[in-house]
């Protein structure tokens, strides 16, 4: 840990190598979180390249070196989400080709099921859903992440695991 705050020090100096080296090593969650956002290879691969590019302009704001990891995550589903709005205003002559499905998946309606039951929640319940489960993070730290009281964050995760399991429930009816 002592050596990625002494590297983002250095990037703060202007240090390029240095934040190179930092970001390449959270670039495979960087990518899997933007994934998790866009649903396809080619859209994670721009978000990914987004977030580089926006976390080495800001690097000099990020101001607890210990936090950058989740700095960049948190960077990354800002740009994810940007990239989802600015989609939401084209039109897609061929909807069908819109979302391709994964084939490297082992368990396809699996890993459908889980996106289609992620997506009914909104962005802040999507957000706090992934920092809990997908990155482990406890309840403190995703209030200290997402700047929000303790209890805010208990709500909305109570609330959206409160909508996932209806979900659940409304699928297992119909099977």
């Amino acid at each position: 840990m002592s050596s990625i705050i002494e590297l983002v020090h250095k990037a703060q100096e202007g240090d390029e190598e240095a934040f190179l080296t930092m970001f390449q090593e959270y670039e495979k969650d960087i990518y899997r979180m933007a994934y998790v956002y866009v649903k396809n290879q080619e859209d994670a691969l721009d978000v990914v390249q987004e977030t580089a590019y926006r976390s080495f302009k800001k690097i000099g704001t990020l101001r607890n070196p210990a936090y950058f990891k989740t700095w960049l995550i948190k960077i990354t589903i800002t740009c994810a989400t940007d990239m989802l709005r600015h989609k939401k205003k084209i039109i897609h002559l061929n909807p069908e080709y819109a979302h391709p499905i994964n084939l490297e998946d082992n368990d396809i309606p699996l890993s459908l099921s889980l996106h289609d039951l992620i997506n009914t929640l909104n962005e802040s319940e999507k957000n706090i859903i992934l920092w809990k489960f997908y990155h482990g993070y406890t309840l403190k730290e995703i209030s200290e992440i997402e700047e929000s009281p303790l209890g805010t964050v208990k709500s909305v995760l109570y609330r959206a695991l409160a909508k996932l399991r209806k979900q659940v429930r409304r699928v297992d009816m119909y099977e």
